[in-house]
């Protein structure tokens, strides 16, 4: 598919506002949540709950400004880096961190996490620890080799990006340029939890449709691999859903560790 067709998130952006309401709301019209909500944080709470995932550094590399996939992350990781690359998306992040009137409600997110991991863990302290953990919020670019040029971050443990590599990728080379740019962010041995949308070729916010690279499972496999990482876990859930907002037809959630240098 021409992307030329369609709009480019990383070159023009979208209301995060609207982006959180299309897909990951408790609206009882937002039709997503066994796709976008429920699947992706009940396969990183099981992942996690394995305890081989854990460090000191998180880095979180999602599209708009999703928090609902990291409650589960504090128990292993003391600092969570949350890069954007858009400055709306930071405003809207930030807004919830800082618990200013307006924020978005990700109540349903905690409550859903609690429920999954079977604790008794009130859903105030569940938000806390999160935001206690989010020190750094920071801006990304893309076009470079290092993507959070001038700051040089530490090594992380663990880099999760949730459907972002196909936003941000016109093609196939271009999904394996940006996915060897976030590897390099990754220590040796490091892990990459990806959660992707497979055969979509768009997604609309607002009034705005934008592009989505089309792959499918093979293709994300090969690419991992041909990067120098072993697949630890694939899963790709089936479409649960009717909605003229997007035209994917399965969400796949990748574990995959770094090779570790000699």
């Amino acid at each position: 598919m021409d992307c030329s067709a369609y709009k480019l998130y990383n070159v023009l952006g979208f209301d995060s506002r609207q982006h959180l309401e299309h897909y990951y709301s408790k609206n009882a019209k937002m039709v997503f949540g066994e796709d976008t909500l429920i699947f992706p944080v009940k396969k990183l709470t099981e992942t996690l709950s394995l305890g081989h995932i854990k460090g000191d550094i998180l880095i979180d590399l999602s599209k708009g400004s999703p928090i609902h996939h990291l409650y589960s992350t504090c128990a292993f990781f003391k600092h969570l880096i949350v890069l954007k690359i858009k400055d709306r998306c930071i405003l809207e992040l930030k807004r919830w961190v800082d618990t200013r009137t307006g924020a978005f409600d990700w109540c349903h997110a905690a409550q859903l996490h609690v429920d999954l991991e079977g604790n008794s863990e009130q859903l105030e302290d569940k938000e806390g620890k999160v935001r206690s953990a989010m020190q750094h919020v920071v801006k990304c670019d893309l076009e470079k080799e290092n993507i959070t040029e001038p700051i040089d971050l530490p090594p992380a443990d663990c880099i999760i990006s949730s459907c972002l590599l196909e936003a941000i990728s016109k093609d196939q080379d271009d999904y394996v340029r940006n996915l060897r740019k976030f590897s390099k962010l990754l220590k040796p041995g490091g892990y990459i939890i990806i959660v992707g949308l497979i055969d979509a070729t768009y997604y609309i916010v607002g009034e705005h449709k934008f592009y989505n690279f089309r792959y499918d499972e093979d293709f994300a496999r090969k690419v991992l691999v041909g990067e120098g990482f072993t697949i630890d876990f694939c899963e790709v859930k089936k479409r649960s859903n009717v909605s003229d907002l997007t035209d994917y037809k399965g969400i796949v959630f990748i574990v995959a560790h770094k090779a570790t240098q000699v």
